[in-house]
């Protein structure tokens, strides 16, 4: 099949024809997905100098994501009842009480425990994002989020790391930023968090040495995570990070094991401990579609904002649909 396209920037209008094909060639998608193109350089040309919408702490630690990632993250959620979205009624330490729609495991009061729950259903391959919601104030000391095998750590005495804590596990954990595996603690998380977060809060007064010394004991702070998290787990290429506050914080695991189930896991040590996991999406290993990233550029143009006023715009209900805000 031949194509001819051209593009008509100031009339934000696309004109093509095709040579030498079938009518069953023709679908409903190419001309949608011009559509979109032409729409996405129109938003561009109107947002392409307003500043980032965001004014998250975690945004100048944001890492740039590939296009499939991007896509994912930005592509409306699954159904809330999706059975990846359920905490598993048997790998979890009794200590866990479920929700009747499994979606919430609460820790009961118990001392000198420390507890564990991983999802009922795993992956092997493709790429997978998780919702992870769990408040500040419900962690208390030694609270993971991360992926497990099979056999994850239930229970153990006393309070203790779990997720990361063996060869079978990897963990997160929010109050320190510390990353875990094999039972040591490999680095902080995001990498140099605190000295970026200091150095911007404290721009303007390097020469004061009262600030200096103020920026030195802010470097030791953990970056204090929000109640939101999302999991991001590409099981093709075996590596496992995080997304705070709209910003993917980059590889915190790389090199997981191929081709064997992983599940989401948590652990905790705190009384009253409620934490709601939610699939949010996932692809397989093909590259996204041109649909897919025309509707990627005009969300990221819009911003979320403008988002929820799509219905405003005057386009076809299916690109209406795709551009519906996500989670």
């Amino acid at each position: 099949m031949t194509a001819y396209l051209r593009f008509n920037i100031k009339s934000h209008f696309v004109f093509f024809v095709v040579l030498h094909s079938s009518p069953q060639h023709i679908g409903v998608t190419l001309p949608f997905a011009l559509m979109g193109l032409s729409l996405s350089r129109w938003f561009y040309s109107r947002t392409a100098n307003r500043p980032p919408f965001s004014s998250s702490a975690f945004l100048p630690l944001a890492v740039p994501t590939s296009s499939r990632l991007a896509v994912t993250l930005n592509s409306p959620p699954v159904s809330p009842g999706d059975s990846h979205s359920h905490w598993s009624t048997v790998h979890r330490s009794l200590h866990f009480q479920l929700s009747p729609c499994k979606q919430e495991a609460t820790r009961s009061p118990a001392e000198l425990s420390s507890d564990g729950v991983r999802a009922e259903i795993g992956v092997k391959s493709g790429l997978h994002v998780w919702e992870v919601v769990w408040r500040p104030e419900h962690r208390g000391t030694h609270a993971v989020v991360g992926i497990s095998r099979q056999d994850c750590p239930l229970q153990s005495s006393g309070y203790n790391v779990l997720v990361g804590a063996d060869s079978q596990s990897w963990g997160w954990e929010l109050k320190t930023n510390q990353l875990w595996h094999g039972g040591q603690t490999l680095k902080l998380y995001p990498e140099n968090g605190s000295r970026r977060r200091s150095h911007s809060e404290v721009a303007g007064d390097s020469k004061s040495q009262s600030s200096s010394s103020s920026n030195a004991k802010m470097a030791q702070t953990p970056l204090l995570i929000p109640e939101r998290v999302l999991l991001v787990l590409d099981a093709d290429a075996g590596t496992l990070g995080f997304v705070v506050n709209g910003s993917f914080l980059g590889v915190a695991f790389k090199d997981l094991p191929r081709d064997v189930e992983l599940f989401p896991a948590v652990s905790s040590v705190r009384g009253g401990a409620c934490i709601r996991l939610r699939y949010l999406n996932g692809s397989t290993r093909d590259p996204p579609t041109l649909m897919a990233l025309c509707v990627l550029s005009i969300r990221q143009n819009l911003g979320q904002k403008r988002l929820k006023h799509t219905d405003n715009l005057p386009l076809p209900p299916f690109l209406q649909r795709c551009l519906a805000p996500s989670h």
